[in-house]
């Protein structure tokens, strides 16, 4: 039997795995890559406790859990429905599920054949990287051996970047494109990743040169198409431009943000760009601030999804 597997780095579900979450995230060695496991565990250890009751502030604000774990169920529902002969579920990499309960699942359903599709549509050692392996180590030991397809990046596809343009359409709607900016906003990356080779910095940017490409064919043509960085996060040196100064650069007060690193909306989307960003663009004296949401369960993203399975 088939199964499609969704990988991603996981959300809270409620405040209580706030704590638990900020943990497995800066426990991960793609994530904190000092090869001192003490050092690491130290390191997550202070940031852990010096964001969290900030971080469950922030969640407070979008209703006490991440919109992530909902997204991703009703995406798991919506390609279920057409997959009639493939068992379709997901795995988390910080919270719930984890991938030793969802590998159990799939040996219980006796699952001799997968398709990992990591959530991250432009390759990183901190995501699709990250993700893989648990899964794979995890499948190692529960000795659990299947035939495995693994799709570790999918930004150059036509019909994922169709639903892209898809998603900025829709928050356009009437608007004349040529009166606003549209900003690609990415989650940055401390530099010293990018210097070790990872290639997700390359990547947006060949990401917003075919996206740019597909919005001129379609007619569409913007003020000025820009790239940020969005959660930065210490005081270490991350990608470059930031959002906030971005936003302070463009001379235009109409603009539109569409999250080019995201497929389903998360707090970095529905808080950040949604809510905090804004507010730094009304103090701006931004005249019309709009964010794209990701594509979620759509019907052309589901398709797609279901076109690599």
């Amino acid at each position: 039997m088939k199964a499609l597997v969704l990988l991603n780095m996981g959300a809270p579900r409620n405040l209580d795995e706030v704590e638990l979450f900020l943990k497995n995230m800066f426990n991960d060695e793609n994530i904190i890559t000092t090869k001192s496991k003490l050092l690491r565990k130290f390191i997550a250890f202070i940031i852990t406790n010096t964001r969290k009751n900030e971080a469950k502030e922030n969640y407070r604000k979008i209703g006490g859990r991440s919109p992530l774990v909902e997204n991703s169920e009703n995406l798991i529902k919506s390609l279920q429905k057409n997959l009639k002969d493939t068992y379709v579920t997901y795995v988390m990499r910080y919270t719930p599920p984890f991938s030793q309960e969802v590998i159990r699942d799939l040996i219980a359903k006796n699952i001799d054949d997968i398709t990992l599709i990591p959530l991250y549509p432009q390759y990183s050692t901190t995501t699709t990287k990250s993700s893989l392996e648990e899964f794979l180590n995890t499948s190692n030991k529960l000795d659990f051996h299947p035939t495995v397809k693994i799709v570790e990046r999918f930004y150059k596809d036509d019909i994922y970047c169709n639903c892209v343009i898809e998603q900025i359409k829709k928050s356009l709607t009437d608007k004349n494109p040529k009166s606003h900016d549209l900003i690609f906003s990415a989650h940055s990356l401390p530099l010293k990743i990018v210097q070790k080779g990872d290639t997700y910095e390359k990547e947006i940017k060949e990401n917003v040169e075919i996206l740019k490409n597909l919005l001129e064919k379609e007619g569409i043509f913007f003020n000025k198409i820009h790239l940020a960085y969005q959660s930065k996060l210490g005081p270490v040196k991350w990608l470059e431009p930031s959002l906030e100064d971005k936003l302070k650069s463009i001379e235009n007060k109409n603009v539109i943000i569409y999250p080019i690193s995201f497929v389903l909306d998360n707090s970095e989307t529905i808080y950040e760009l949604h809510m905090e960003y804004k507010n730094v663009a009304q103090k701006l004296g931004f005249r019309d601030y709009q964010v794209c949401h990701c594509p979620n369960n759509s019907k052309k993203f589901t398709d797609f999804l279901q076109n690599l399975a």
